[in-house]
């Protein structure tokens, strides 16, 4: 097929991408797998930084701002919808310097293609009072040991730090959601029912002679607003973890993710990627995406597979 935007399609050509002004022959269709995403003009490209938890310091937002006004023919940048900064309308023969401009600042490119992508987050709990888990934390603990790993196909993950799931956990290859197990302690209680009042599961009622709450777990989310509202720390955090969703994704034909450990541990999130990543290059077929992976091989393969790693948080339905 012809493509119309991009001149010498047929061809390798001589570009320069590595920050080093080294030159090599490079398919224009490879370079998207280095981040450099081909646009409908001739010759242009988008360049994808990459920013692990959508998160960049001042100063490196205001140097890059300087390398996209002098590199992008528009002079604009946009931000994507997995929280990358990307620079638009850059001709392909400035790859080189623009890299070696990028590296000067430490901001590094991102890659697509069949590889583990940068990971998104929301805020987390180090300012968002629904936080319950570290997620800007897990995200770079993520970018830093398994970006760019080879898959499949394309693998991406994200970290929601509650149930509001801010960083759609459920439309992600394999999402991680912050959750708090609440338990509820009499002797401090006063039976003052804040806390059923802001349960927006209904999840807690109040006795009617006492007041005090009657919990029913099976409605809970484990989103921690009882334990925030109660004004005498009556109800407390039992255990933080994260919900573990495998499978899903957004596209042409979404799939949502299968719910397969409850309360995992930070300490547990890193083996629990390395290992899906295992058993996903191990029976996934090429260009298959994990969540066909599942249907085609079966979940119980595996969850069998993540046993060493799930077996002391609660697995889905137990």
């Amino acid at each position: 097929m012809t493509d119309h935007f991009i001149e010498d399609k047929t061809t390798k050509v001589t570009v320069a991408v590595d920050g080093t002004g080294a030159a090599q022959k490079i398919d224009f269709n490879d370079l998207k797998s280095g981040g450099f995403i081909k646009q409908r003009q001739k010759d242009l490209f988008t360049v994808r930084l990459r920013c692990p938890g959508g998160r960049l310091s001042t100063e490196k937002l205001v140097e890059i701002s300087k390398i996209a006004h002098k590199y992008s023919k528009k002079g604009v940048v946009h931000f994507s919808f997995r929280q990358s900064l990307e620079i638009l309308y850059v001709d392909y023969k400035e790859f080189s310097t623009v890299v070696a401009e990028l590296e000067k600042i430490g901001q590094k490119v991102a890659s697509c293609g069949p590889r583990v992508r940068v990971p998104t987050a929301c805020g987390g709990c180090e300012y968002n009072p629904n936080g319950l888990t570290d997620t800007q934390k897990m995200a770079d603990m993520v970018d830093k040991t398994f970006f760019g790993t080879p898959t499949p196909h394309k693998f991406k993950t994200s970290f929601s730090g509650c149930p509001i799931d801010c960083a759609r956990t459920k439309e992600m290859d394999m999402g991680f959601q912050g959750v708090v197990d609440p338990k509820w302690e009499e002797e401090a209680c006063t039976g003052c029912t804040i806390c059923s009042e802001a349960c927006k599961e209904d999840a807690i009622a109040s006795d009617p002679d006492t007041g005090k709450p009657i919990f029913d777990p099976i409605k809970c989310i484990f989103c921690g607003d009882c334990i925030r509202a109660c004004p005498t720390e009556a109800w407390k955090p039992k255990r933080y973890g994260h919900i573990v969703r495998l499978g899903g994704k957004h596209g042409r034909h979404p799939m949502e993710a299968v719910e397969v450990c409850q309360f995992l541990p930070d300490e547990k999130v890193g083996d629990a990627i390395k290992m899906t990543i295992d058993w996903y290059n191990a029976n996934g077929k090429r260009g298959e995406r994990i969540g066909n992976t599942i249907k085609r091989v079966g979940l119980e393969s595996y969850l069998k597979h993540m046993e060493p790693v799930f077996q002391n948080a609660a697995k889905a339905g137990a």
